[in-house]
């Protein structure tokens, strides 16, 4: 189980397959290095790497509150250099997308290219709202129960035709009682509030590093049009819109989106198409 001790964390993170072409996976909040392991199994070929982000999963933090995007894209670009020989594709979701983008900015030597999904390039409007109401609630000490976070965030994940899908639900049910059920308050409000102050507006015409934005046709937490603003605002950039929840959970969305990366991170390397 191997680890990255800096200053004020130590990241824990896994490694999948031996060699090839680096991808590093960045997870949303809340989620872990091990949501992914789905996808870089598929990607023969690539050495997948991923990480349990600040406030997650195995990773320990000293971080005084407040956490920055920043931070997190500094802790992943510390994770490229001990584990990687030259730049990466880097790709995420939710936050691990902000983080994303936000490494392209900040780290451009060590990113090929960025793949983000389900992203935005500020929090505004219904997206900031929700999720101030979100960290305020648990700020004024209130909990929600097992049973109403594993409702309350599937409704926000996921597509309607996966919570139709009685069998899709009780596999979800598992996924979101492990994510949701037991998630400490401090290190949820600190990953969202970093979330709500995240602004790159201003970098994202200057930034060098090729975006290739992913959003889902049916994502509440971050509706397409916030993707497709990222992808205006960037220098270069591609915009693709796929079918899905904010989480592309049915398989021919994971599988399409898997594709993508694949596609683009062939390309990042100068590999011919598989």
């Amino acid at each position: 189980m191997p680890f990255l001790d800096l200053d004020d964390i130590s990241i824990h993170y896994i490694v999948e397959g031996d060699s090839g072409p680096a991808i590093v996976w960045i997870p949303g909040g809340d989620a872990i290095a091990e949501s992914y392991r789905p996808m870089m199994k598929k990607l023969h070929g690539f050495r997948n790497i991923s990480l349990d982000p600040c406030g997650a999963g195995e990773t320990c933090t000293t971080r005084p509150a407040p956490w920055t995007i920043e931070q997190m894209a500094d802790d992943v670009a510390a994770l490229i250099r001990k584990e990687c020989d030259g730049p990466v594709v880097a790709t995420g979701i939710s936050m691990g997308a902000l983080i994303t983008q936000m490494l392209a900015i900040r780290h451009p030597d060590l990113i090929r290219c960025g793949i983000p999904m389900g992203t935005t390039a500020d929090v505004t409007g219904f997206v900031r709202d929700w999720m101030i109401a979100e960290v305020e609630f648990r700020r004024q000490g209130f909990k929600m129960t097992k049973e109403f976070a594993i409702t309350h965030y599937g409704g926000f994940l996921y597509s309607a035709d996966i919570l139709g899908d009685d069998e899709q639900w009780a596999r979800i049910y598992k996924y979101m009682d492990a994510t949701y059920s037991e998630r400490d308050d401090s290190d949820f409000i600190n990953q969202w509030q970093a979330c709500i102050d995240y602004d790159i507006t201003r970098e994202l015409p200057h930034c060098d590093v090729p975006l290739h934005v992913i959003a889902f046709d049916a994502d509440l937490q971050t509706p397409p049009a916030r993707g497709r603003r990222v992808a205006d605002l960037a220098k270069n950039s591609t915009f693709n819109l796929l079918p899905g929840g904010h989480i592309a959970s049915k398989n021919i969305s994971i599988d399409a989106a898997t594709d993508l990366i694949a596609g683009f991170s062939r390309k990042a390397y100068g590999l011919p198409e598989g």
